[in-house]
């Protein structure tokens, strides 16, 4: 094979950066970028109204409005999600964990510091709830309380059957809560439809805003019933809402430019059309991604029924000339920042599709990996 003899102009966002191919952080918009240069005091009334503002159409992005209320909670998103476990979990509860990945497993581990009983229902990192199970665990164990399902498992990036899952939770008329970290905004997910005591997710995902904020929406009424249950004090999502409430403010200090970044990033989402379009963009970004690794000689993890259009898992190749620090840092060069992998079944990487990036940007990426490739003397479309 002949060596690509020079590297094309890296590719690079709108304020000259890699491009991010990762689940988050990702690749943001220039006028994100730009609302964070300003101060804000974080008792003013301009930024409170600001805040005010994002915090109260949340809701709308699972058709929640009015029964259901946004607690942000300063931190990445897995502050929020530890804030809704260790809030809605009962004291003398049991929680029932959904695992087919290390979000699963995170939960998990969060609910045995915090000291609640756990029952684990997991199966491996490509394949789904086994509902059979679920639903005869739930009839089995009668003090289970609570569910802990994951929608989109950043893992390997397989879509669970969230809708699925919320039905038989509410037969077994138990309660369910939800990690949307990487699914909120780009997946559908209705609580008219399958209900839900909270969901969480973060500022830094599919709403393509910058880390430091995350949030859960909660059902009013649910919410309500957890004073007292909280294991901490930061993180007691009735104590947060409550302090809203009362004052409009957070308990402590905010992350400002967060925020006001946020503000920016969902007028832009509306302005795509929201979930819908959100979603649009990126199952085009996927489509042409996996499309095109898969004619490059790749192997995806997942089937096509499975695989949600977040991010995508592919097998690391057995080529003996395949280095995967080589390929990382050959993608980096020509403008292009993609994951390692993370699994226990397969050995792995990961490519994003989720960020202010378009087809025609994964298109580029394919380009990068095609060049990498016969720099690397690696022909897998030959060998197959």
């Amino acid at each position: 094979m002949i060596a690509v003899a020079a590297l094309r102009r890296p590719a690079r966002s709108e304020t000259g950066d890699p491009l991010l191919l990762t689940p988050g952080p990702l690749t943001t918009s220039k006028s994100v970028k730009e609302a964070m240069v300003h101060d804000w005091g974080s008792r003013d009334a301009a930024f409170l109204a600001l805040n005010r503002q994002v915090m109260e159409r949340l809701p709308e992005v699972v058709h929640g409005e009015g029964r259901y209320v946004t607690v942000p909670m300063q931190g990445s998103g897995t502050f929020a999600v530890e804030a809704m476990l260790t809030t809605f979990a009962p004291k003398h509860g049991r929680v029932l964990v959904l695992v087919n990945g290390a979000y699963g497993q995170r939960a998990r581990r969060i609910l045995e510091i915090a000291g609640r009983r756990v029952v684990l229902h997991e199966t491996p990192e490509d394949t789904p709830p086994d509902l059979a199970a679920v639903d005869r665990i739930l009839a089995e164990a009668s003090e289970i309380t609570h569910v802990f399902a994951v929608h989109c498992e950043t893992t390997s990036g397989i879509l669970n059957p969230i809708d699925d899952i919320a039905a038989i939770v509410a037969r077994h008329g138990k309660r369910l809560l939800i990690d949307a970290m990487s699914a909120f905004g780009a997946l559908p997910l209705d609580a008219r439809e399958g209900p839900f005591d909270a969901v969480a997710a973060s500022a830094n995902k599919c709403l393509e805003g910058v880390p430091g904020l995350a949030f859960v929406i909660c059902l009013r009424e649910a919410l309500a019933g957890t004073e007292g249950q909280a294991t901490t004090l930061t993180l007691d999502l009735f104590d947060q809402n409550k302090a809203f409430e009362k004052t409009g403010q957070f308990r402590f200090t905010p992350p400002i430019h967060v925020i006001v970044a946020f503000h920016q990033a969902l007028e832009e989402f509306w302005a795509e059309g929201g979930v819908a379009g959100r979603r649009g963009r990126y199952s085009d970004n996927a489509r042409v991604l996996i499309d095109g690794m898969r004619a490059l000689g790749f192997r995806t993890l997942l089937t096509d029924a499975l695989q949600a259009p977040i991010i995508a898992t592919f097998h690391t190749p057995e080529h003996p000339n395949f280095d995967f620090q080589r390929f990382y840092d050959s993608l980096r060069a020509r403008g292009y920042v993609i994951y390692p992998g993370k699994l226990t079944v397969a050995d792995s990487f990961r490519i994003g599709c989720i960020g202010r990036l378009t087809a025609e940007d994964m298109r580029g990426a394919l380009e990068a990996v095609r060049e990498t490739l016969i720099d690397m003397d690696v022909d897998l479309a030959g060998a197959r």
